[in-house]
């Protein structure tokens, strides 16, 4: 029996200069894709128009991006994406908790904002200053 794939919600949008982005996010396509979302990178030309961010505030959070035009971002895009899936339910319970909550949004953020420098090092992609 095939796996069912659900009808399109959205898009999970990553950005494609970054290695680490690059390489894990389609590497999920197939569970997200059971979720109804397809993936992107934020660098694709139809991304920007249709949620209307300049690059540099474009590319700072992984997004999800659904039909109807609303957009998450950051630590968001993966409590959304965990609240979703049976097995990753009890992380969501877990990074909405009071306490983890912020370690889970200060964690991300750190490696958000460190991506690219983590992506030269472990992918071979430059990885910037």
């Amino acid at each position: 029996m095939g796996q069912e794939v659900c009808e399109l919600l959205g898009w999970v949008l990553y950005d494609g200069g970054c290695g680490v982005c690059a390489r894990w996010v389609p590497f999920w396509g197939p569970t997200l894709a059971r979720l109804g979302l397809a993936v992107a990178p934020l660098q694709a030309p139809w991304v920007a128009a249709r949620i209307g961010l300049s690059p540099e505030a474009l590319l700072a959070d992984i997004r999800l991006l659904l039909r109807d035009g609303r957009h998450v971002a950051g630590a968001d895009v993966y409590r959304y994406v965990m609240r979703r899936l049976w097995w990753a339910y009890p992380f969501y319970l877990l990074s909405t908790a009071p306490g983890f909550r912020w370690i889970f949004d200060r964690s991300y953020r750190w490696f958000a904002e460190h991506r690219l420098r983590i992506s030269g090092s472990t992918c071979g992609r430059d990885g910037g200053p």
